[in-house]
């Protein structure tokens, strides 16, 4: 099957042939032409499906056919993400694909300053990229019209859930207008996406084209048993063995990813940290300097890397594991895309025991068990409860996943979430 054969326009199919795409994807295959058809969506996908072209070239191709207003561009599609690296990850693929159509986009987001955001609305967009809790800024200043979508998309719909928007979400879709199409991503299940589908759509089309909370089959997984106070020795022996140029690295918490980031650099290992105290340009310019192969480690906590798109990345290291199994799947998701193979290394320490256990049973399958020579921990080292700190903590319906006995951490709390 070829995108020709999707429905989309010339002037689409023009810009996908100039982005170097000439087949599409299962959940492109699947979802292009159901969104064509006017119809709601519940979509399972994992990371790195293609799913952000799947509903912006049907939204693009939608807008393109509905007969257009005179005057002032009118908000029409409202694509809501969980984080601003997804929000821009997403302005920047409705650009792509719409350079050849009329339609004015812009993206909205927290950490930046909403003075300029305020200009571009006023000056009218067909469609809005926005995180919620700016858009709720907007919306209380009365500096944005949303009684025209005609398209609400919710990218990443359960990691959204998982930081506390649902509030935010519920109060956005009290102005929006009830005659709209819907469009749900999420990738995974649970009670309370199911909940919010059952509020938002209207008898949706489900689309999944992965295994629920299934590990990408593409990614080499393995387990490295190590003691916590040498996991950065080890971390530093694997990435000048393997000589890694580009590896990804998971910590729990915000001030691990700080810690963890000086002693690479004092290990002559270029690194640098991304996570939600960072500034918006901070990031930006971290994420961008890790594509471009200027820093070999990017040291992420699980919310910032959500909408980090690298389609070639070859190594990700859980140097912490997640307190929540889902987040492992998510994690690993980042290598192993689009056909590639990827490498999925976890250091482990006798404190993480449980959090393993739980994922393995997740995943349904046991990860392959290392002990490096030079490294196997000391049998005498006994666990100790693991020390959330600023990580999210509690997840409704969850807590099943943090071992037993163990603080349960803190919410990241309300400001964190104006993102």
């Amino acid at each position: 099957m070829s995108f020709e054969t999707l429905g989309l326009s010339k002037l689409l199919l023009k810009a996908i042939k100039e982005q170097g795409y000439t087949e599409p994807t299962p959940i492109q295959k699947q979802a292009i032409p159901v969104i064509l058809q006017r119809k709601d969506i519940l979509a399972g996908a994992q990371t790195g499906t293609g799913k952000t072209a799947g509903f912006t070239l049907p939204l693009l191709e939608l807008l393109s056919r509905a007969k257009p207003v005179k005057g002032k561009h009118q908000v029409k599609a409202l694509i809501l993400t969980p984080t601003r690296e997804l929000a821009a990850q997403v302005g920047e693929s409705v650009e792509l694909y719409g350079k050849h159509l009329p339609f004015k986009s812009t993206v909205i987001f927290g950490g930046v300053k909403i003075n300029p955001q305020i200009t571009q609305l006023r000056k009218g967009v067909d469609i809005i990229i926005a995180t919620p809790g700016r858009l709720l800024d907007h919306m209380s200043q009365k500096t944005v019209d949303l009684r025209h979508v005609d398209f609400l998309i919710l990218d990443e719909a359960d990691r959204m859930l998982d930081m506390g928007f649902i509030n935010d979400i519920k109060k956005i879709l009290e102005v929006l207008p009830k005659q709209k199409q819907t469009l749900l991503f999420s990738a995974t299940y649970s009670e309370e996406i199911k909940k919010l589908s059952d509020r938002l759509l209207n008898s949706p089309a489900l689309i999944e084209v992965a295994r629920r909370n299934t590990a990408s089959e593409t990614v080499k997984q393995a387990v490295y048993h190590v003691d916590k106070t040498r996991k950065r020795e080890l971390l530093t022996h694997l990435v000048n063995e393997g000589k890694w140029k580009q590896v990804l690295v998971f910590t729990r918490t915000k001030h691990m990813a700080n810690r963890l980031t000086g002693q690479l650099e004092s290990d002559g290992i270029t690194a640098v940290a991304i996570h939600g105290n960072k500034s918006q340009n901070a990031r930006t310019k971290a994420l961008a300097d890790f594509k471009k192969g200027d820093v070999r480690v990017l040291v992420a906590t699980d919310i910032a890397a959500r909408g980090i798109d690298i389609d070639q990345l070859p190594h990700v290291v859980n140097y912490e594991l997640p307190n929540v199994s889902e987040d492992y799947i998510h994690r690993i998701g980042r290598t192993g895309r689009a056909g590639n193979e990827g490498e999925a290394i976890s250091l482990v320490c006798v404190d993480e025991h449980e959090y393993l256990v739980n994922i393995e049973k997740l995943i349904k399958k046991d990860i392959p068990k290392v002990w490096l020579k030079g490294f196997k921990p000391d049998p005498s080292i006994k666990a100790e409860a693991i020390n959330q700190g600023g990580s999210r903590g509690s997840r409704g319906g969850n807590s099943r996943n943090r071992p037993r006995n163990k603080p349960a951490g803190n919410s990241s709390g309300g400001s964190s979430r104006r993102r």
